[in-house]
């Protein structure tokens, strides 16, 4: 647990120091906003989860998927770091992007707090929601079909998409939309290929799988 709370206030402020550090300046609301809210629910998630699952999340365990390490290490990139920085760049020294109304950025606000609680919802009913594809066989992996669960096959992954998207509208840059569109695509692709693996490797999921029809979003894919 201690593990995984330190990983996890590293990562946290990691993303601070890139924000301001890019954009020169630590006087932006928005900015501290928006990792407010991010801090606040990344901490409680912590907290809440299951203890077993923090101690999952804090190593790259055997049976991890060569081709999912890198591909979520490279979208995770992408969604926060990169877009972070691009973000930082733009509003606090080039002004690349055009400005719009306060009132857009805290409707995108309230977007990246959804989405965050939604993976928080589903991290904290799913006790094997682990950061890479494995079948966690010496935990006794199991289909978890309540909460969030209920509706889409992947509620962490679409909460992940949607505040990864809201995020640089909250912070005022539409050009971190960029780096935050490749990351979401490689969720997209993440997505494929676990319910791949858990339909081939995992007890009972292609049954869940043939009551819970859509992986992201609900009446779509």
């Amino acid at each position: 647990m201690l593990r995984g709370l330190v990983i996890t206030l590293f990562y946290l402020s990691s993303l601070v120091a890139i924000l301001f550090a890019s954009a020169g300046s630590i006087d932006w609301p928005m900015g501290w906003a928006s990792l407010g809210v991010y801090i606040f629910i990344s901490l409680l998630s912590v907290l809440l989860v299951d203890p077993g699952l923090v101690e999952e999340r804090s190593y790259i365990k055997v049976g991890v998927m060569a081709c999912d390490l890198v591909l979520a290490s490279l979208s995770f990139l992408f969604l926060f770091p990169v877009s972070l920085l691009v973000a930082g760049l733009d509003i606090g020294r080039f002004g690349w992007s055009p400005s719009y109304p306060v009132a857009v950025q805290l409707m995108a606000l309230g977007v990246f707090a959804f989405g965050n609680s939604l993976g928080c919802w589903a991290m904290i009913r799913n006790k094997y929601f682990s950061t890479f594809v494995r079948i966690q066989n010496d935990r006794r992996h199991d289909v978890v079909t309540d909460g969030p669960y209920r509706y889409i096959r992947h509620p962490g992954y679409t909460g992940t998409i949607v505040a990864a998207i809201a995020l640089p509208i909250s912070l005022g840059s539409l050009w971190a939309l960029i780096p935050a569109f490749v990351g979401a695509c490689g969720f997209v692709i993440r997505t494929a290929v676990e319910d791949k693996t858990l339909m081939q490797e995992l007890n009972r999921y292609q049954e869940y799988a043939d009551e819970v029809r859509y992986r992201l979003i609900p009446g779509v894919w």
